[in-house]
């Protein structure tokens, strides 16, 4: 149904409010990820094993907290709390820092990286898990695509921000802007909450709080077949992004010595990532969304990973022309793999949990997106160590991955079309009523 004049200008703004919050997000995660970043390309992809253990093991830690949390605090203390965390721990890292030279490079480098790792997934799902609970499902069709665009806006200025200001104040003061950008997003967030989103049509009320176990999101994982699914999916199509990561730490380790060369590589990249999920964004992703269901914005990545990884298989370490420019063919592969899990996989995925449970939306869906996705990374990090010493070489690889993509082409499919996901509101026509 066609919502009346005043609801959709409601829903306009604060889907506008929610994008601007999501750009102070992303740029403050953005702002620290090529000082993360440059410490895996100096050691190459035989280290990111033990880096993503120690992410795996303190999302495991943290899960048991979140979930207490979630069932004790109501939605705005929630938020509050969480980002107030993450803030003082980005302020904690500036003495730290500043005396890198007594720590020791190496051992804050590796501490630092597990830091990053938890600090992005926590932020970020417990973003969507918010925009989840003050969104249906129509309406998250219509506008998480936009959300998600300002999103990448704060993704390409975080980049653009870190590289204008490294060589001028130093990695310390870049974390204190880093933490002002995830204040100012914090407090829009507040302001949300505050109004209730959905809240006035009775269907959410904050102060209450949600309740439940405080191991529900692993128990659920058991007892809920869409929740099963999302897991799958997102051991088998992030073990395609992790492996790409992998093959371009290597790559990075090669060919790029110096660790400022190192960081302008990773910040480019980020920045054709970032590019690229905005132009999905605009054009299919929203169009996919509204017309075919969330669903399909899961099973068009998966198919476009599939056919990456059979260029990547046949072309092994070449290059290819991009725009004029000649580029490794796994940067490439990572770009376009990264680009399309933001820009299309990640609005999917998180349009579909509009429609479960407030539960199953903060804790399965931050287990899922926390300790599932590093479990996932430590698995494919280890099989590429595992399978570089039995001699297996880039080309060898890349026909796992094909695998891999076959089965997480399957899987999508089915967490699309899951029996315990509420029915999905007919799809927008072309003049935005509903059709039959």
């Amino acid at each position: 149904m066609t919502p009346s004049p005043e609801a959709a200008a409601s829903e306009r703004r604060t889907a506008a409010l929610s994008a601007v919050a999501f750009f102070f997000v992303l740029t403050s995660y953005y702002i620290v990820r090529p000082v993360r970043d440059q410490l895996s390309g100096a050691v190459g992809s035989q280290s990111l094993p033990l880096f993503y253990l120690g992410t795996f093991l303190a999302m495991l830690a943290l899960t048991p907290v979140f979930g207490a949390m979630v069932a004790r605090f109501p939605r705005r203390r929630l938020l509050g709390w969480s980002y107030c965390f993450f803030i003082a721990c980005l302020l904690a890292f500036v003495p730290a820092f500043l005396a890198q030279a007594r720590i020791g490079a190496r051992e804050l480098g590796v501490v630092f990286f597990i830091w990053v790792s938890v600090f992005n997934l926590f932020v970020v799902s417990l973003f969507w898990s918010f925009m989840a609970d003050i969104f249906d499902s129509a309406q998250a069709r219509r506008m998480f695509p936009l959300i998600a665009l300002g999103g990448m806006a704060g993704a390409v200025f975080g980049p653009v921000v870190t590289s204008l200001l490294v060589g001028l104040l130093g990695v310390a003061p870049l974390l204190v802007v880093s933490a002002l950008m995830l204040g100012l997003a914090l407090a829009l967030l507040l302001h949300l909450s505050h109004e209730g989103g959905r809240a006035s049509q009775g269907e959410v009320r904050d102060e209450e709080a949600i309740g439940g176990s405080l191991w529900a999101g692993i128990q659920e994982l058991w007892s809920r077949p869409f929740l099963r699914y999302m897991a799958i999916l997102m051991l088998l199509g992030d073990g395609i992004g992790t492996l790409a990561y992998a093959f371009v730490a290597d790559y990075a380790k090669a060919h790029l010595v110096e660790s400022a060369a190192r960081t302008a590589f990773y910040a480019h990249l980020d920045l054709a990532v970032n590019g690229l999920g905005a132009l999905l964004q605009l054009t299919a992703t929203r169009w996919l969304l509204r017309r075919r269901g969330a669903g399909s914005g899961l099973l068009v990545p998966a198919l476009v990973n599939m056919a990456l990884l059979g260029m990547v298989m046949v072309g092994g370490h070449g290059s290819v022309a991009v725009l004029g420019m000649t580029l490794p063919l796994v940067a490439v592969m990572q770009v376009v793999t990264r680009g399309f899990a933001y820009g299309m996989t990640k609005p999917a995925m998180d349009a579909l949990y509009t429609r479960v449970p407030r539960e199953t939306r903060y804790k399965g869906k931050n287990f899922v997106e926390t300790a599932v996705w590093r479990f996932g990374d430590l698995v494919v990090t280890s099989g590429v160590s595992i399978l570089g010493t039995a001699g297996i070489g880039l080309s060898g690889m890349a026909l796992v991955g094909v695998a891999v993509s076959g089965g997480a082409t399957w899987v999508a499919h089915r967490a699309g079309h899951s029996p315990d996901l509420l029915p999905e509101p007919l799809a927008d026509t072309p003049d935005g009523s509903d059709a039959a």
